[in-house]
């Protein structure tokens, strides 16, 4: 575990103002994720808002990028396209990607997550877990009735006011595809509406807030990744291909 715990000093959400530039991880630059930038505005039609343009570019991603345990955050999003196969972080920083080759400013949330939240995944495994998990959860800055508003990926399909079971974190569903489904909130602080009181709350797997930062780049360069370099080295081979969706298939 890389995480320095005894210095964090969370950035405030009002002191980070994100950005549309490429990274190293968001190269949105690259002709595979310009492909599928052009796909998504296409799909989405002339005049789309930029939230319904993402929820088509997520539609995309869920259908066509594999979902699998891949333990490298720091994979550039291309990388994944070309795959077409990705964890939950990195089909995220394809999703932030896309947004970013649209103009619209991107920035992520770092949360240490209890590791226990992954235990239904791995039940005949739970010692290797780890004791907490590095996520980097996005938010996009979007123009809501002539006001710009940051909206977290649990919150960009309006998941928290309709209905649905909330996220187990078991079988084929993974947390990138449910969003989609379900509000996934891990502050506390969203009304979960009729979903009925905690429903979307995951607040209480959240060990550490580490704040706010422009980039995932940013977080895991100041933070690490969940897993040590000689780790990740041995573990990404197998894990990197095995399938983390109920309807995905063997690579």
């Amino acid at each position: 575990m890389p995480w320095r715990g005894a210095k964090v000093r969370p950035e405030t959400a009002a002191g980070v103002g994100g950005s549309a530039r490429a990274t190293a991880v968001l190269d949105w630059e690259q002709p595979v994720v310009a492909a599928l930038v052009e796909r998504v505005r296409r799909e989405a039609g002339p005049g789309a808002e930029a939230r319904a343009a993402l929820q088509v570019a997520h539609g995309i991603i869920a259908r066509e990028v594999r979902p699998v345990y891949s333990v490298e955050d720091r994979h550039p999003a291309s990388r994944t396209l070309r795959l077409g196969r990705g964890s939950c972080s990195q089909r995220m920083a394809v999703l932030e990607s896309v947004a970013r080759a649209m103009g619209i400013r991107t920035r992520v949330r770092g949360l240490l997550v209890d590791g226990v939240f992954w235990y239904p995944r791995f039940p005949r495994l739970k010692p290797l877990v780890p004791e907490h998990v590095l996520l980097a959860w996005p938010e996009f800055l979007l123009e809501r009735e002539q006001e710009r508003e940051w909206v977290p990926v649990g919150e960009l399909f309006d998941g928290v006011a309709g209905g649905g079971e909330a996220f187990s974190n078991r079988g084929g569903e993974t947390l990138f595809d449910a969003v989609a489904r379900v509000g996934v909130d891990w502050s506390g602080s969203v009304s979960c509406g009729a979903q009925g009181g905690t429903a979307c709350d995951l607040s209480a797997q959240v060990l550490v807030d580490l704040g706010y930062f422009d980039s995932r780049d940013e977080l895991f360069e100041q933070h690490g990744q969940t897993l040590c370099r000689p780790v990740r080295l041995l573990a990404e081979p197998v894990l990197g291909r095995w399938s983390a969706g109920a309807r995905a298939t063997t690579a």
